[in-house]
């Protein structure tokens, strides 16, 4: 049982459905602090050859150390803007006609929504069927908090979900204990982003670190051939 554990994040890039991909279960970990100018609310696509930012405005005045499930979206008006970006950006690329009508029905849905979090979970779930990623999404606040040390939440997590192994992200390798795994018999093993495969984005110079969205509209359902944990997972996972 492979358990990943993140927090969500705006149409996030082709890493975090891969992590997704390599799991049985991903928990959305939205319990955590909200961080501002992170890929919490924004993500990046490409538009006239070159990366822009679409943010989703969110109320943070007086929301110092809220977690992000409380965090509130500061106006409806997003989604319109954000469709009207992509149709301009995408209009023109391989596969818009098949990829925009299911984004813009899942954006219909989201921007009735006024918790950040619901937002993203909206957009994960309508991507991740996009992709063909059939993992099952959970949220965090399924399982009690007990604990207040990050690794050992994480193990309450794993340990109630059934998880034999723990599937992170390579950035929380400063701060996971392994011990407190190992301890518990559960497997860490951390997401390994090298090596992604380039394809035609109509830009001079290749980058990876945009939305998903454009590797669907522009590659469609190939995208899946983009996620390493799809093609062999033993290529994406790493041991601790």
């Amino acid at each position: 049982m492979r358990v990943a554990v993140l927090q969500s994040s705006y149409i996030p890039w082709k890493g975090y459905f891969d992590l997704m991909a390599a799991a049985d279960e991903f928990v959305i970990y939205d319990e955590v602090q909200f961080t501002k100018n992170d890929w919490r609310n924004r993500n990046r696509i490409i538009l006239n050859g070159k990366p822009h930012w679409l943010t989703i405005a969110a109320k943070t005045s007086g929301a110092f150390g809220l977690p992000i499930d409380r965090i509130e979206v500061a106006n409806h008006d997003w989604s319109r803007v954000h469709l009207e970006t992509l149709r301009q950006a995408y209009r023109k690329a391989p596969f818009f006609r098949e990829m925009f009508p299911p984004l813009e029905a899942a954006y219909t849905r989201a921007c009735q929504l006024s918790l950040l979090s619901e937002v993203n979970e909206i957009c994960l779930r309508s991507l991740a069927q996009l992709l063909g990623v059939e993992t099952r999404i959970e949220r965090s606040t399924a399982v009690t908090r007990v604990s207040e040390d990050p690794t050992a939440r994480l193990i309450e997590i794993c340990v109630a979900r059934g998880a034999t192994t723990y599937i992170s992200g390579p950035a929380a390798k400063a701060y996971i204990d392994k011990s407190k795994f190992d301890a518990a018999g559960i497997e860490l093993k951390y997401a390994n982003y090298s090596g992604y495969p380039v394809y035609d984005q109509g830009s001079e110079t290749f980058e990876h670190g945009v939305s998903i969205v454009d590797v669907l509209m522009r590659c469609g359902s190939d995208a899946r051939g983009h996620l390493k944990s799809l093609r062999d997972r033993n290529s994406f996972l790493d041991a601790a």
